[in-house]
């Protein structure tokens, strides 16, 4: 039997994406049937034109892509580190690197194919809003993936190709046709929706009551009626035994 499907999607380059990843984690690790939920992550550009430049400082960028004063931006980034840390994580928007996210997430898909996505996506995220890294450049993604068990030939192969663009254009214009316009975005069996870093309870509740319809579906054998009749078993066929003996 499948297990119950939790669809997220977000992009590295989302400070909320990974508050809001922090906030379902705690709220899955709480729940008891966790081991029958799969969590499937799907990529989201916030700014597919983005592009490193030399020099730009998230600051700079926000203040040019908000049209806000960077006193303002420094209160936002102070008000949204200050949020990480109530999730546990820690950001520091002074050393953080705009960067394009589709090598990324080109690299996470990959990881999905080998098992190993949720290390390379934490490891993603400490890299951009933690350690000040630049997430668009491929010896870093590298890095990254090695680090986090990838094949360091097979990421090599994946970073110096367009591998992968595909899947991540195909998740991006899924996710319109759920109206979605902003990340995190959470999908609980196609049913429910959380939108937003929203806190803890608010996906505690959206994970119980839609593995709740799902059981209705999705029904747990625990015990069967068995009406006995002549069968094989790894000691042999029951008839076939009666005629010998």
């Amino acid at each position: 039997m499948k297990d119950m499907k939790v669809e997220i999607w977000s992009d590295i380059a989302c400070p909320f994406c990974y508050i809001g990843k922090a906030h379902f984690e705690k709220a899955l690790a709480s729940f008891e049937n966790a081991g029958e939920i799969e969590v499937e992550y799907r990529a989201y550009q916030l700014d597919p034109e983005m592009n490193f430049e030399k020099g730009q400082t998230a600051f700079s960028y926000l203040e040019k892509r908000k049209g806000m004063t960077m006193t303002q931006v420094q209160q936002m980034t102070g008000q949204v580190e200050q949020m990480a840390a109530n999730a546990g994580l820690k950001m520091d928007f002074k050393t953080n690197i705009p960067a394009n996210t589709l090598n990324a997430h080109r690299l996470i898909q990959l990881a999905i194919q080998e098992r190993k996505e949720k290390a390379v996506i934490e490891a993603l995220f400490e890299a951009h809003f933690t350690n000040g890294k630049n997430i668009e450049d491929k010896e870093e993604l590298k890095t990254i993936g090695v680090n986090s068990g990838l094949d360091a030939a097979r990421v090599t192969e994946v970073l110096n190709s367009d591998e992968f663009a595909y899947e991540v254009k195909q998740d991006i214009m899924e996710s319109r046709s759920f109206g979605v316009n902003g990340v995190p975005f959470f999908v609980f069996n196609r049913k429910y929706a959380v939108s937003g870093a929203q806190p803890v309870q608010a996906f505690t509740n959206a994970i119980e009551n839609s593995f709740q319809e799902w059981r209705k579906d999705n029904p747990k054998i625990v015990h069967l009626n068995v009406s006995d009749g002549v069968a094989c078993t790894d000691d042999g066929c029951e008839i076939l035994k009666q005629k010998v003996n």
